[in-house]
């Protein structure tokens, strides 16, 4: 037995070196290659940001060009994951379905066996690219509508929305959408990304890490806070209650507020700044701020109350949602932003690696425990 045993959850523990993201949990700050999440926010785009995180700077426009397009006619999906899609039973979740469809992607990816460096920024390129459509694919499948056809002139965010809605987003809808995917874009190592690097440090092949990541994002304390919080949104809106009274009884009931606290940041988090902004923007240009006002109302009693801040979730919820996107799409689409830090971490993970193999702080029997036969057990 060790003397130093580590705290639960690992929570504080060093686990790596990494030059892809950096937080202070103190101070607020969450930055991408040192460079500010503000700032890429308001002067960034998601192809920007996933250059900047896969090659450790910003590219030129000569490079963001090439990569943009690199991207674009990476939007092919195989026909039999598109089967794949038509054919599973009408209760599967999206998040079943995008966790077993990226595994299948592997079998026909022409680089499946290949974990070079190359291969696996050429295999980034494509799970970016499909990750996103089969989240709109199978929602429309789901829903008895033909599949839209990738528009290779549109941005990821752009295109998605197409795919997902049969329309031309606005820009202001495909805005929206570009800053949530660059700020749910990296996190460090979050529960997802630490799952990827795992996986990656056994030389497994980016499509297994990644597959792994979206099963820990299915958990509930990882990628369904958003959920719950729009959940608690439509209960309030449903019950024609007073958010604050509703959030109070909550609170007398033991019961939990999801979008609140985070394990990291001890001020703001903040890609909450610029979602409460959205959230408020995109319901006022569709002239509904409800949601909006419910969210603000919680968020200002629980910081009062309890002292807690608003985290990415809770104001992702209310901007998903005024932009038509179902509830149980959120995870997925935090996957479909998140696949970009992923695979960042995969590839850092396959060019300098290390089997990752902790060891348990042991609080069984004593040993020797002798072995009881079973005649007198």
């Amino acid at each position: 037995m060790s003397n130093a045993v580590a705290p639960k959850g690992l929570e504080g523990i060093v686990a790596t070196t990494s030059s892809i993201c950096f937080i202070d949990g103190d101070a607020g700050v969450l930055s991408y290659r040192g460079i500010d999440i503000h700032e890429l926010a308001q002067r960034s785009t998601f192809e920007e940001t996933t250059y900047l995180l896969w090659f450790g700077h910003l590219p030129t426009a000569a490079e963001l060009a090439t990569f943009s397009e690199h991207l674009a006619q990476a939007r092919v999906i195989p026909g039999p994951v598109i089967d794949f899609l038509r054919s599973v039973p009408a209760n599967a979740t999206p998040m079943q379905v995008l966790r077993t469809a990226v595994s299948l992607l592997s079998i026909y990816d022409a680089d499946e066996a290949d974990s070079s460096h190359d291969a696996n920024v050429r295999k980034s390129f494509r799970l970016t690219a499909q990750i996103a459509m089969i989240v709109a694919l199978f929602d429309r499948i789901r829903k008895g509508k033909a599949i839209v056809e990738a528009d290779h002139s549109l941005t990821h965010a752009g295109n998605f929305l197409w795919m997902l809605n049969g329309e031309k987003p606005s820009d202001t809808a495909t805005r929206a959408l570009d800053i949530a995917l660059i700020l749910h874009a990296d996190h460090e190592l979050n529960a997802s990304t630490f799952a990827a690097r795992v996986i990656a440090a056994t030389l497994a092949d980016i499509h297994s890490a990644i597959t792994g990541a979206i099963g820990a994002l299915k958990g509930p304390l990882h990628g369904g806070a958003n959920e719950a919080t729009m959940r608690l949104l439509y209960a309030i809106d449903k019950a024609g209650a007073d958010p604050v009274e509703y959030v109070k009884q909550m609170f007398a009931e033991k019961k939990k507020i999801s979008g609140f606290g985070h394990r990291v940041y001890h001020t703001e988090d903040p890609r909450a700044t610029h979602l409460r902004r959205m959230s408020e923007e995109l319901g006022r240009a569709a002239g509904n701020t409800k949601w909006f006002d419910l969210s603000r109302k919680i968020e200002i009693y629980v910081k009062a109350e309890k002292k807690l801040n608003a985290n990415v979730d809770f104001y992702s919820a209310s901007t998903y949602t005024t932009l038509g996107i179902d509830i149980d799409l959120f995870t997925p689409i935090f996957a479909v932003s998140r696949i970009a830090g992923w695979a960042a971490h995969v590839i850092e993970q396959h060019d300098d690696n290390r089997l990752i193999r902790p060891r348990a702080d042991y609080v069984g029997p004593t040993y020797p425990t002798p072995y009881t036969p079973i005649a007198t057990r």
